[in-house]
């Protein structure tokens, strides 16, 4: 089961808009889309490569995943994977024209993972080869592509169940999993999955947190781009969640800023990739082979 390509987009709750496209377009260095109006209710879309969008912000009061959107390659494989979710007994929505045109795809249909995350099933994404990703920040860009947009560290209720339907019924495959106490007495297991070269696209923690998004990684094209954006944000007070530091599993070195939605964004450069053929499932003890302490240390 090989059909899911990439996490092709994802759409977040914004309960303030200015704040948040600040924060994505000057420290991230995403790129606004031209809006298509400015009516208060309209989304706002970020560019981070020749794809016409890759984040969603939405005028909600949530301030949390609204959908993951997962790419396929065709109109077949759309069919393959809508059929299997609903063999499992996952109910499916195919959205209308104008729904695929709002999300700029080809095709689409929608699910509801286990612990009530919309998941949309798409090809055809709209891309913008013809106007080039082009930042408000002097940085060199982000690693997207064929590899999508970056990872999504999810909190789910029930790992056991939210692991069979990713894996089983969506096929993700596992890459490795980090036990480890993010805090004295308490033990977590992360496990993380692929679906193409890239370490992790998404991951699952059960956790009693109160937003179902724990994270988004971006990853950039160069390690200055992460050293410059990780003093911009000491220099303006912004929250750090955890320093600068190289995981353990996937190697990236990164940090993690909290967004003006709460949720943290992890800012990274290096990530290893995979190969099938020749990988095997780990198990690690410890997240980070150096640094990432948490905020207010150093």
């Amino acid at each position: 089961m090989d059909e899911i390509r990439q996490l092709g987009y994802v759409g977040v709750g914004a309960s303030d808009m200015a704040p948040r496209e600040a924060f994505a377009s000057d420290v991230l260095g995403m790129q606004v889309a031209p809006r298509s109006n400015e009516l208060s209710d309209a989304p706002l879309h970020l560019r981070m490569d020749d794809y016409e969008r890759r984040v969603t912000l939405h005028p909600d009061n949530r301030d949390d995943l609204l959908y993951l959107g997962l790419e396929v390659a065709d109109e077949a494989q759309l069919e393959v994977v809508k059929n299997r979710l609903e063999g499992a007994g996952f109910a499916t929505d195919r959205a209308s024209s104008k729904g695929a045109v709002d999300r700029f795809v080809a095709a689409l249909f929608t699910a509801t993972d286990p612990d009530g995350v919309a998941i949309e099933i798409y090809y055809g994404h709209l891309l913008r080869v013809e106007d080039p990703f082009h930042s408000r920040r002097s940085i060199a860009g982000f690693v997207a592509g064929e590899l999508g947009l970056g990872h999504a560290v999810l909190c789910v209720a029930d790992i056991e169940r939210s692991v069979a339907f990713y894996r089983d019924v969506l096929g993700f495959r596992i890459s490795d999993l980090i036990t480890f106490e993010p805090a004295p007495g308490f033990e977590v297991t992360i496990t993380f999955f692929h679906c193409n070269p890239r370490h992790h696209t998404l991951a699952l923690l059960q956790a009693p947190l109160p937003q179902r998004l724990n994270h988004i990684m971006v990853e950039l094209q160069s390690l200055d781009d992460v050293g410059s954006t990780y003093e911009l944000c000491r220099d303006r007070g912004m929250s750090i969640g955890m320093h600068l530091g190289r995981h353990t599993n996937d190697h990236m070195l990164s940090f993690y800023v909290a967004s003006p939605s709460g949720f943290q964004i992890e800012y990274g450069w290096g990530g290893q990739l995979i190969d099938d053929s020749a990988w095997r499932v780990q198990t690690h003890r410890a997240a980070s082979i150096w640094g990432h302490r948490p905020g207010g240390s150093v």
